[in-house]
């Protein structure tokens, strides 16, 4: 077993990540099924490996990674680890439903129906829920979930209630998680949020975080948690047929991420390691939320970020990105 990545604090808060966490979709059946077995695999060689920061939401799989995820931890110290989940959907039993989930994109029984609600009430049932599918007494960070629809009830309502959690003791931090920069500014300039998981947006192909959350998040000195960061799987393996943004890659954009390889191959680095340790450069973040799925894909995320990666790279890939018309997919 190695010794356990180093922690980061987060904001201002007393909850930390490890500088790889990982993230629990895929052992919510994302697009596939995985067995429990192979959940538990998956999450037993990333403890392994020293990963101790675990990030679930109900979304995933209708409840099933946090039931994977929870009985994984259950025997583990509970000062350990960490356990970021999410609110803002709760699970409504649907009884007369048939079929699967994949049109939500998980490979499980449509057992309940996904219901908005970042009302306050809505919130403290979403996490008392969350806790009973995790079968833990508190999460370390709540995160409000894609309030892309619902920003100034998110702001007036679910942030308040989130607040006076953190305040009571029941979580440790909170914050905001999107694949989009405007809101999660808004929630660092006009609240007192510790972290914003930001999904896609400062990435080798993607840095409008940049613009302004960057910024405004180290002014604030709230922390960052950089996900998404192989954009939906082009920056893993860039391809015909790759996707983007969970679309398939417009030729310039394939075009781009494949002049990325290029660039990583003469420094004998793989292109997703470097798309996995880029974020990590700015000061604001405080880690890196990779989607595990297999043992394997653990092994090769820690592998990853142990990896030596020269300066030259770094430099010929801000050249690269600094050529005009190169943020334009």
């Amino acid at each position: 077993m190695h010794a356990p990545l180093t922690r980061v604090p987060l904001g201002r808060s007393t909850a930390w990540t490890t500088r790889l966490a990982f993230g629990a979709a895929g052992i919510g059946n994302l697009y596939s099924t995985v067995t429990d077995e192979d959940a538990d695999k998956t999450l037993a060689t990333a403890w392994d490996r020293g990963i101790r920061s675990f990030d679930t939401a109900p979304h995933y799989g209708l409840g099933l990674s946090e039931r994977r995820l929870g009985a994984f931890l259950r025997d583990r110290p509970r000062d350990t680890y960490t356990v970021s989940t999410k609110v803002g959907r709760l699970l409504v039993p649907d009884p007369g439903a048939t079929g699967d989930d994949l049109a939500q994109g998980f490979a499980v029984p449509a057992a309940y129906r996904r219901v908005w609600d970042f009302g306050a009430d809505g919130i403290r049932r979403g996490l008392e829920e969350s806790l009973e599918r995790l079968g833990l007494d508190r999460v370390d960070i709540v995160y409000l979930h894609d309030p892309d629809h619902h920003a100034e009830q998110a702001l007036r309502e679910a942030y308040p209630a989130l607040e006076r959690l953190r305040a009571e003791g029941v979580v440790r931090a909170v914050g905001v998680g999107m694949n989009q920069t405007a809101i999660p500014t808004r929630f660092v300039t006009e609240t007192d949020i510790d972290v914003v998981l930001l999904a896609g947006r400062y990435t080798l192909l993607d840095r409008r975080g940049l613009a302004e959350l960057l910024p405004a998040a180290r002014r604030r000195g709230v922390s960052v948690v950089a996900g998404g960061v192989f954009n939906s799987g082009l920056l893993a393996d860039p391809r015909p047929g790759a996707t983007y943004d969970y679309a398939a890659a417009p030729p310039r954009t394939l075009a781009r991420a494949l002049r990325l390889r290029e660039i990583c191959a003469r420094h004998g680095v793989p292109l997703r390691a470097a798309a996995a340790r880029f974020p990590l450069g700015h000061p604001a973040v405080a880690g890196v939320l990779l989607g595990l799925r297999s043992a394997a894909e653990a092994e090769d995320a820690a592998d990853m970020l142990a990896l030596e990666i020269p300066e030259a790279l770094w430099a010929e890939l801000r050249r690269a990105h600094d050529t005009p018309g190169a943020n334009n997919p």
